[in-house]
């Protein structure tokens, strides 16, 4: 019969403690640590934007839109124009139709800007290098624009000089110059601005530019078909507002005998784009990504 053996006593168990002091007191980081301010995003999203394709190809688009129909239009009014029967006419105004189709490609591609890393997932990227939401909207919103304007007063200015060389007209005044080149310029750049937050706002590229097309060319097609005289006042108020016409307001060729002018129309599309601004601001700080 075999003794039993006593209990092995039980030590407790090491209460280990870091030594005081770096644990690693030699070693630098070489990589420096600075804090992000909206610089970065700003270069980050300028980046982006010049190394996709679908930048160069709407901008591309957009360029041979503007400069090529302001060239046709203006060569053919040249052709077919006797001595003197355009001295009374600006030879600005023969660019309003380039600008008008290729506001087109500026809405598309504001719209890409944003929308398009929600359908790629890019977006969560952007989101964790940035977690500062509304800087990242503010950087799009500043690179994109500055793009949008930049292309647009170019092609203004080219079609504008070249016009006027082509055209046996007046000498355009110092306003119209301002209007006909920095004035649109800034105008489509905003129009597009507005398709960039509308892009984040609806999170979906098709989507986003259908609503864009739609409240650029719906009012006035709808205008086109009230015919009755009850509806004559809401026709004249659509033909007054709506975009196609605000944009030859800078040319001084209203559709209308009334509503915006001047400068007008400029004001309304920075009112607009504020508001719609504020709304996906608010809408970015409560969505998840």
């Amino acid at each position: 019969m075999s003794t039993p053996q006593p209990p092995m006593p039980q030590t407790a168990a090491p209460n280990w403690q870091a030594a005081p002091g770096s644990s690693y007191p030699t070693y630098t980081s070489p990589i420096p640590v600075v804090r992000t301010h909206l610089g970065h995003a700003l270069a980050s999203e300028w980046t982006k934007i010049r190394s996709v394709r679908s930048t160069i190809w709407t901008l591309g688009v957009f360029v041979l839109l503007v400069v090529g129909i302001g060239l046709a239009a203006a060569a053919l009014v040249a052709a077919n124009s006797s001595d003197g029967s355009l001295s009374g006419e600006s030879p600005l105004a023969f660019g309003f139709f380039g600008l008008l189709l290729g506001s087109m490609c500026i809405i598309t591609l504001g719209v890409l800007t944003t929308a398009s890393e929600y359908g790629t997932g890019m977006i969560r990227t952007t989101m964790t290098a940035c977690p500062t939401r509304s800087r990242v909207l503010l950087a799009k919103a500043i690179v994109f624009f500055v793009v949008a304007f930049v292309v647009t007063l170019g092609s203004a200015v080219l079609v504008a000089l070249a016009d006027v060389a082509m055209l046996d007209a007046r000498e355009p005044s110092t306003q119209e110059w301002l209007k006909g080149t920095v004035g649109i310029s800034l105008y489509i750049a905003l129009l597009g601005l507005l398709s960039l937050v509308v892009g984040s706002i609806i999170r979906h590229s098709a989507g986003a530019i259908t609503i864009m097309i739609g409240v650029m060319l719906a009012p006035l097609v709808m205008a086109l078909f009230m015919f009755s005289e009850s509806l004559q006042d809401l026709q004249q108020a659509l033909f007054e507002y709506s975009i196609p016409n605000q944009l030859s307001v800078f040319y001084a060729q209203s559709l209308t005998d009334s509503g915006p002018s001047g400068w007008e129309p400029l004001w309304i599309m920075l009112g607009v784009t504020a508001a719609a601004f504020a709304a996906a601001y608010a809408l970015l700080e409560k969505r998840d990504v």
